[in-house]
């Protein structure tokens, strides 16, 4: 049955949504990645993946309020680059990237769930998989009052460790510091640093799949653009805090070589096991897998109205008002990306892939604004122009780092 989907998202639950993607279990092992490439300067790191998200989430906001359709990044490449074949391209893109990422997640989340319960993995993917998508397909304002709970179990979990890590005594050396910060324009420590940037935009991934829910939203053209903006800088001020707290608290060697960096802060810092941390990334893990299945489903039905190929997912269910179908074939997906995608190099390539998507978004909003100037929420030109440059630079050097 082919109806509208729902208005039922206001700006609350879809700045809750947006903050739900990024914050996610990203955070609670990148860290260590990131200090790995860059020491002592990994909040520089994270500092420059913010600037690289934040000038194409204003692109995104721009062409969020001229275009408050699902499958978004297809809308706006297709319009602004007047290519429909690409628009489809860069949406099969878009779902791809978020079914795999989010069959990884599953994947880990599982393994938490299952050191904390003895409940084999393999169970665990299936249940917690089929779990996700039921609640999927019963109602989108029922999804993002669950992404909502999940975000702020996440959001007090890196609380805990932002305040023992600011409270505990300072390990590091920091007169070497000043030294690096004043090398950042030497080669080598530029390259640490850009390597970390890229590892740590895969944190900031989430933004863009806001503009994926413009048709549940109540007055799209208005509030998609502040939930953009909202839930970018929410997000980046806890990183940066995180991040700031962990290099403070905890010898950089060994928060590099720790598959959990947040749990080592907090044991160094407080002592103990940390299970609650490992619980707490459970609830990160569903909450990226479902707000992933939501975003991809959309993505689907958006993309059914611009190819009859794809037509069968542009139904939406007469009593829940949500894409079944396409919400059904991604929750399936997901679960089998989960039993057969290796985890290994899952960021750089889920990063790569949406850089490459930014950069068309940016080009696009650069050659819209040229044709029609006119829109109800504007940024300069400059922006898009940044974005696209920015977005450039780091597609470059996370190719280079996957070379």
């Amino acid at each position: 049955m082919t109806e509208p989907l729902k208005r039922r998202i206001g700006l609350g639950l879809l700045t809750a949504y947006g903050v739900g993607v990024m914050v996610g279990a990203g955070i609670y092992v990148l860290v260590g990645a990131v200090v790995a490439e860059a020491g002592t300067l990994a909040p520089f790191s994270f500092l420059l993946a913010g600037l690289i998200a934040a000038p194409t989430a204003l692109s995104y906001a721009e062409f969020s309020s001229r275009l408050p359709e699902a499958a978004g990044e297809a809308a706006f490449v297709g319009q602004g680059l007047s290519s429909p074949r690409l628009a489809i391209f860069v949406g099969l893109s878009v779902v791809l990237a978020g079914t795999i990422s989010a069959g990884a997640v599953l994947r880990g989340g599982a393994g938490y769930f299952a050191a904390a319960t003895g409940i084999s993995p393999d169970i665990a993917i299936l249940a917690m998989g089929i779990a996700l998508t039921a609640v999927a397909v019963l109602g989108v304002l029922e999804s993002f009052a669950l992404v909502a709970v999940f975000t702020a179990i996440e959001i007090a979990g890196l609380a805990l460790v932002i305040w023992a890590g600011f409270g505990a005594e300072v390990t590091q050396d920091w007169s070497t510091a000043a030294p690096a910060i004043t090398a950042l324009a030497h080669p080598a420590v530029l390259t640490g640093v850009s390597f970390g940037a890229v590892l740590a935009f895969f944190a900031f991934i989430g933004f863009e799949d806001i503009v994926n829910m413009a048709e549940e939203v109540r007055h799209p053209t208005r509030v998609m653009p502040r939930a953009i903006m909202l839930s970018l800088a929410i997000t980046s001020v806890v990183y940066a805090l995180v991040c700031w707290a962990a290099v403070r608290a905890v010898p950089l060697q060994d928060l590099a070589q720790s598959q959990s960096p947040l749990t080592l802060v907090w044991q160094v810092t407080q002592g103990g096991n940390a299970h609650f941390l490992s619980g707490i990334a459970v609830f990160a893990a569903l909450n990226g897998v479902l707000a992933q299945i939501v975003m991809a489903s959309r993505v689907l039905f958006g993309l059914g109205r611009r190819t009859a190929t794809l037509h069968v997912f542009r139904q939406t269910h007469h009593r829940f008002g949500t894409p079944v179908r396409a919400t059904v074939l991604i929750g399936g997906a997901v679960v089998a990306a989960a039993y057969l995608v290796p985890l290994s190099q899952l960021a750089e390539m889920t990063s790569t892939t949406l850089l490459a998507v930014f950069i068309l978004v940016n080009l696009a909003l650069i050659l819209q604004k040229r044709r029609a100037p006119e829109a109800s929420f504007r940024v300069p030109m400059l922006v898009p122009v940044v974005g696209l440059l920015l977005s450039l630079g780091a597609f470059s050097t996370a190719i280079a780092g996957m070379l």
